[in-house]
């Protein structure tokens, strides 16, 4: 199953038809609501009343918490001059940066970077889920980008990672979410991006260092996650900051991310 959303409403997709769940179903059109009801939702398989899919929205408009997860790769670890982790480094990005897969973003000033990442969606949720049940408690991933501010992020000592990571449309996400058993293998997908013509990251789920089911598993030991929770799951090597000379995001490029089995995004700067 693969689901979004088109002016803030729940969908669900199917090649190029959207179908509107609530005006053909009793499931409400808020996507937090709707993914409580995660069992009904993903029964659904009637699209003869679907339309042709218009612009497609963030697949979570307005999560309640967003988890974000440093250096989960061990090549990225390496470039940022760190043994990789014997836990989780787990931050939030805040709920308002969050975008719909193809946008203008507006750079703030100082040194706007990129970062690919698979992103996980809560459905059923729940507080202290085992890592055996932890993927039954994932309504779908998504592409997203952990867009962040240098500067700001890496300002001040600890280091202030939620706000530099956080502006106005850093957290782009979409097209679609697609739910794990629609994939060959839910722990291995690849991904990559672009900047412009050059490709800049490139990586397989499969190199992280703690798997989707392990990060459910421990994020949700602390915090109940909630139905639509997203959970940034981490960058591979290849950001702009690592680069010698480093390199920054600049108006007028565009930055286009795709994970297999789900589609792209595409962000254009200005």
């Amino acid at each position: 199953m693969r689901f979004g959303t088109q002016n803030g409403r729940l969908v669900l997709v199917r090649d190029d038809l959207a179908l509107d769940v609530a005006e053909h179903s009793d499931l409400p059109s808020d996507v937090n609501a709707a993914l409580e009801r995660f069992d009904e939702l993903a029964g659904w398989t009637d699209f003869s009343r679907a339309k042709p899919v218009g612009r497609l929205g963030p697949p979570v408009p307005h999560p309640r918490q967003v988890f974000a997860v440093a250096l989960n790769y061990r090549p990225h670890a390496a470039e940022a001059g760190f043994q990789p982790p014997e836990e989780p480094l787990i931050f939030t990005k805040f709920p308002s940066c969050i975008a719909g897969p193809d946008t203008e973003v507006k750079l703030p000033p100082g040194k706007p970077d990129w970062e690919i990442e698979v992103v996980a969606v809560i459905g059923r949720g729940g507080y202290r889920i085992p890592r055996e049940r932890a993927w039954d408690a994932v309504a779908g991933l998504t592409v997203g980008q952990d867009l962040s501010e240098r500067a700001s992020q890496l300002r001040g000592t600890p280091a202030q990672f939620s706000l530099g990571k956080s502006f106005p449309g850093f957290g782009p996400i979409g097209p679609v979410a697609v739910t794990p058993d629609e994939f060959p293998d839910r722990d291995d997908i690849g991904f990559a991006c672009h900047l412009g013509d050059d490709l800049v990251q490139h990586g397989r789920t499969s190199q992280m260092i703690f798997p989707i089911d392990d990060l459910v598993a421990r994020i949700s030991a602390v915090c109940p996650l909630l139905p639509g929770d997203l959970i940034f799951t981490g960058t591979p090597a290849g950001v702009g900051n690592r680069r010698n000379p480093p390199r920054y995001l600049q108006p007028g490029e565009t930055l286009v991310s795709r994970v297999d089995g789900i589609g792209e995004i595409r962000q254009t700067f200005v």
